[in-house]
């Protein structure tokens, strides 16, 4: 197993991107990691990051020649067409040629989805790839799509959404059936724009299991495994979500810092707020799958750190053994 990391993207540059590719060949003994970036540089970066390191893991750990970077602000379209030879772009080169079996990415995530169609083209039957996240419930993760690559959707979008994020989490999340909800302003039928309203008639109509809309207060319970909304919407819950779940730890810190009597109870219920911490940091679920594209692409957050980095590489290795992409095309044949 060979997964290309673009190891120039992310906001805390290589060293906490190899640090992360370090962790995943040593939890597991069959994978090779391809550092895709300016070869000179890496070269120190990574002869640093793997001193005291047993042989083995150094030579599971290679570098490929990429030496232009897209940064997070530059337009995706502009930037897979002037930098062909863009850590993302070769990237996705090196899965086009058989070199590597998935990309991950922390890189300008827009551009990481145009690199992706524009190397390895869509799946059979797919009109447009997005992008799938997990999100923490009180039961076990659902897998919400799309959270930000397509703004503007179409029902039969969002009904393919629904057919690649149920294939991918009855796979990775060993979910059989899994349940589809639709994201709505109400739970009745009839809520919601144009754009809802029909969606929810093919879903209704369709081979999934479509168990009707999830209002965002539900998103949380745990009630469905995967959750359909157009990227503008989801996009949205994802940021808002993060952002809750960072504003609640900091608010509970303060509130504990108040009084002694607080500072005291916290010792005896550290590790609580600690599985907390852990149970809601997006670390914990590696990246977000792109789905649609003929190939395995993973795109991460931008400030991912080591562990997030190792999980998406984990997440990406489970998506190429499982042939997630060969279930998809045969379900939406289906």
């Amino acid at each position: 197993m060979r997964i290309a990391l673009d190891a120039m993207g992310g906001d805390h540059g290589p060293e906490m991107l190899i640090q992360g590719a370090i962790a995943a060949v040593e939890e597991r003994k069959d994978l090779e990691v391809l550092l895709v970036g300016p070869e000179d540089f890496l070269h120190g970066q990574l002869a640093v990051a793997v001193t005291g390191k047993p042989a083995n893991i150094s030579e599971r750990l290679t570098i490929q020649h990429a030496p232009e970077v897209v940064g997070m602000d530059e337009s995706p379209v502009d930037a897979v067409r002037k930098k062909k030879n863009s850590t993302v772009m070769v990237s996705f080169d090196l899965v086009k040629s058989g070199n590597a079996d998935a990309v991950v990415s922390a890189g300008n995530s827009g551009a990481t989805l145009a690199a992706g169609v524009r190397k390895l083209g869509r799946l059979p039957g797919v009109s447009r790839p997005g992008i799938a996240s997990f999100f923490p419930t009180l039961q076990r993760p659902v897998m919400l799509m799309d959270i930000g690559a397509n703004v503007d959707c179409r029902p039969q979008h969002l009904y393919q959404f629904a057919v690649m994020a149920s294939s991918c989490s009855s796979l990775l999340l060993n979910i059989k059936d899994p349940r589809i909800g639709l994201l709505s302003i109400g739970e009745e039928s009839g809520k919601g724009n144009a754009l809802v309203k029909e969606t929810y008639d093919l879903l209704q109509h369709g081979s999934l299991n479509f168990v009707g809309n999830v209002e965002g207060r539900d998103v949380y319970k745990g009630d469905v495994d995967v959750i359909v909304c157009d990227g503008f919407v989801g996009n949205i819950s994802l940021k808002i979500s993060e952002g809750l779940a960072e504003a609640a730890t900091q608010m509970l810190k303060k509130e504990i810092m108040k009084t002694w009597r607080a500072k005291i109870g916290y010792l005896f219920i550290r590790k609580a707020f600690a599985d907390f911490r852990k149970q809601v940091d997006y670390a914990e679920y590696g990246g977000a799958p792109l789905l649609g594209i003929n190939g395995t692409g993973i795109i991460c957050h931008g400030t991912s750190n080591a562990t997030a980095i190792r999980n998406a590489i984990k997440v990406a290795s489970d998506m190429v053994c499982n042939k997630v992409n060969d279930v998809i095309v045969q379900a939406l044949r289906q």
